[in-house]
C-alpha cells in the first residue's frame, strides 16, 4: 500500500514511525511550515519533518491546501492508495478527500463522537472523563463526523496531558497497524457517527488555565493536569501570577472565603475551594524555578490567611 502521511505535532510521529517500520510505502509526508519557536523565535521544523527526513521519508510544507493547483498536482502524480491524516492542522479540501483509491483516514485522539475537534486529550481531562481512546475515522467534509473504522479505550487516571498525549500517540500508531489490513482486503467495517451524542472539544488557550477556586476542588486538580505542560494551571498572589504546577484534593470542608490559603507545610499549600480543600504541592512565581509552597515561603512572601486571585487586579 502506498501512502501519503499528513501530521504536524509530536502526537503524529509515533504513527509516521510506525508506518515506515511495518514496511508500508511512504511516498511522502505533509507537515505545516516551520515557524519560529521560544524566545529566540528561531524557526524550527515540525516534529513530523524531523522524524521524516530522519526516516528518509520526502517532505513537503504547503503554505495553504486551497486553491494550490501544483500541490494537487504533485499529489496526484504519486497516486497514493491513502493518506493517513494525524493533527496535520488544516482541513482537507474535497479533491485530496477523493485523491486516494482508499481515501484519506484520520487518527483522531477520542472515542468519537465525544470530543470532536482540537483538544481532546485536555478536554478529557477536564471534563472528568475516567477513559478516552483513539478512532480511527474515515474523513469526510465535516470536522471528525466521517465513519469510524475502528476504536481503542483507554483509562486516563491520574495521568496528565502530556502522559496521556503520549499513551494515546502509541495507541494510535498500534491501532492504525490493525486497520491498515483490513481497509485494503476490504473487510473493515465503517460505523456511522451518532450525532446525538456528539461534543466538541473547544480550543485550549492560555485563559483556559485560569484557576476560579469557587469551583469544586476535583475541577482545579483536573484543570492543573489537564494543563501541563501548556499553558499551565494559574492564579494571582498579590497580583502575581501563581502557576499551579502540581495539585491534590483534600476532602474535607473548609469555612473559608474560596482561595484562601487555610495552611502552608512540608505536605502542600492548602487552598479553600468551592467544595473540599485544594493541596498545592508545586508551583512556580515568575523568575522562579518549579519548588513546593513551603520551601518558597521559606525565602519569599508566601502566608497564610492570603487569599488567591482569578485576575490579577482583584483587591
Amino acid at each position: 500500500m502506498k501512502i501519503i502521511y499528513m501530521g504536524t505535532p509530536d502526537f503524529a510521529v509515533k504513527p509516521l514511525e510506525a508506518l515506515k517500520e511495518a514496511g508500508y510505502e511512504m511516498l511522502l509526508a505533509v507537515t505545516q511550515p516551520d515557524k519560529p519557536k521560544n524566545r529566540g523565535k528561531k524557526t524550527e521544523p515540525t516534529p513530523v519533518k524531523q522524524a521524516a527526513l530522519a526516516l528518509g521519508i520526502p517532505v513537503a510544507q504547503p503554505e495553504t491546501l486551497r486553491n494550490a493547483p501544483e500541490f494537487l498536482q504533485t499529489l496526484s502524480r504519486l497516486e497514493p492508495d491513502l493518506i493517513v491524516v494525524a493533527a496535520y492542522g488544516k482541513i482537507l479540501p474535497e479533491e485530496i478527500l477523493r485523491l486516494p483509491r482508499f481515501g484519506c483516514i484520520n487518527i483522531h485522539a477520542s472515542l468519537l463522537p465525544r470530543l470532536r475537534g482540537a483538544a481532546p486529550i485536555q478536554r478529557a481531562i477536564l471534563e472528568g472523563d475516567k477513559t478516552t481512546g483513539v478512532t480511527i475515522m474515515q474523513m469526510e467534509k465535516g470536522l471528525d463526523t466521517g465513519d469510524m473504522l475502528a476504536e481503542e479505550e483507554l483509562v486516563i487516571g491520574s495521568m496528565d496531558a502530556q502522559q496521556l498525549h503520549d499513551a494515546l500517540s502509541e495507541l494510535g500508531a498500534g491501532l492504525l497497524l490493525k486497520t491498515l489490513p483490513q481497509i485494503q482486503d476490504g473487510t473493515v467495517v465503517r460505523v456511522p457517527q451518532d450525532e446525538s451524542l456528539a461534543t466538541y472539544a473547544q480550543m485550549i488557550t492560555k485563559e483556559t488555565g485560569r484557576m476560579d477556586f469557587s469551583q469544586n476542588a476535583e475541577a482545579l486538580e483536573r484543570q492543573v493536569r489537564a494543563l501541563r505542560p501548556w499553558p499551565g494551571a494559574y492564579a494571582f498572589y498579590k497580583g502575581v501570577m501563581m502557576k499551579v504546577k502540581q495539585a491534590s484534593v483534600v476532602y474535607q470542608s473548609a469555612a473559608r472565603e474560596p482561595g484562601t490559603i487555610l495552611k502552608i507545610d512540608e505536605e502542600g499549600m492548602q487552598v479553600a475551594c468551592g467544595r473540599y480543600v485544594l493541596n498545592v504541592q508545586s508551583l512556580q512565581f515568575p523568575g522562579k524555578k518549579a519548588m513546593s509552597p513551603y520551601a518558597y515561603s521559606r525565602g519569599n512572601d508566601l502566608q497564610t490567611g492570603e487569599v488567591l486571585k482569578t485576575e490579577e487586579s482583584q483587591a
